[in-house]
């Protein structure tokens, strides 16, 4: 899987994550994944680990296993909290500042509402060494991507994911980095012309992705149990299964997703022969 995506031109990865199953993993599997992943990266690519974990003793361990195995970052949820409760937030990204990694990634996720206050956001900016880099996944992003960029006056790395279906107007408003989990070579185009300061080509190549997000981001089950179906029958994987999902892939996502695939085979081959 790795090779897969650094040969569609994938300049880093983040490992153990939401889309990965990571809380389906146990402890020792994500030890194991990191380390193959670091093995297979070093020198070609960044490697972030997602040190994300219901046991934040279980988390601060994963973050001290990628710092010592010199990986380029961690990232770890931050749970939205009332106001009230800033002070757990704050506590919490400290400890993991604490070990000493050379960067700290903070996955702002809320499936539904706008996550962590940008307040927040700016007093953890100006207090916490490490945190440099911030992963938006809210509802809407947008807006969150441009409020926060205003209150670290754009020091803030930003990276998009679940909301790549906004990927232009996310690059319009400062994201570096989208975390899109498959269609590389596409995403990887459209960023490079949109960097080249072709933003009409970006939009256009952005365009042909719009069938396959728009069905992939309807739930983050769906998403999983597609993108397990499309690297099988690329021969990447095994096999389809997954470890766990509470909304079922029945034979209705089955026919589209097996129609959504054959399309992404003809225009991938189509735009790169």
């Amino acid at each position: 899987m790795i090779e897969f995506h650094l040969d569609e031109g994938a300049r880093g990865f983040l490992v153990g994550a939401q889309a990965g199953e990571v809380h389906q993993l146990t402890l020792s599997e994500r030890i194991e994944l990191i380390r193959h992943v670091r093995n297979i990266t070093s020198g070609r690519a960044e490697l972030v680990v997602g040190a994300s974990s219901r046991d934040e003793k279980a988390g601060l361990a994963i973050a001290e296993l990628a710092t010592e195995s010199d990986c380029d970052g961690v990232l770890i949820e931050v749970p939205a909290r009332p106001h009230e409760q800033d002070h757990q937030s704050l506590a919490l990204v400290k400890a993991f500042d604490s070990i000493g990694m050379p960067l700290l990634m903070i996955q702002d996720l809320d499936w539904v509402g706008s996550g962590l206050s940008v307040e927040l956001i700016g007093e953890l900016f100006d207090s916490v060494r490490s945190f440099r880099s911030l992963k938006v996944e809210v509802t809407p992003a947008g807006p969150k991507y441009s409020a926060v960029r205003n209150i670290t006056k754009g020091r803030l790395h930003l990276c998009g994911g679940w909301a790549s279906q906004q990927m232009i107007e996310g690059l319009d408003r400062g994201v570096s980095v989208f975390m899109p989990t498959a269609m590389t070579r596409l995403f990887v185009q459209v960023m490079n012309s949109y960097r080249n300061g072709d933003r009409e080509q970006a939009t256009k190549c952005f365009h042909l992705l719009l069938p396959v997000l728009a069905f992939t981001r309807q739930h983050l089950d769906i998403s999983i149990q597609f993108h397990k179906r499309l690297f099988h029958k690329r021969g990447v994987f095994s096999t389809s299964k997954v470890r766990k999902h509470s909304v079922p892939y029945d034979n209705f996502h089955q026919q589209y997703g097996d129609e959504l695939i054959a399309y992404l085979d003809r225009i991938e081959a189509e735009a790169f022969g």
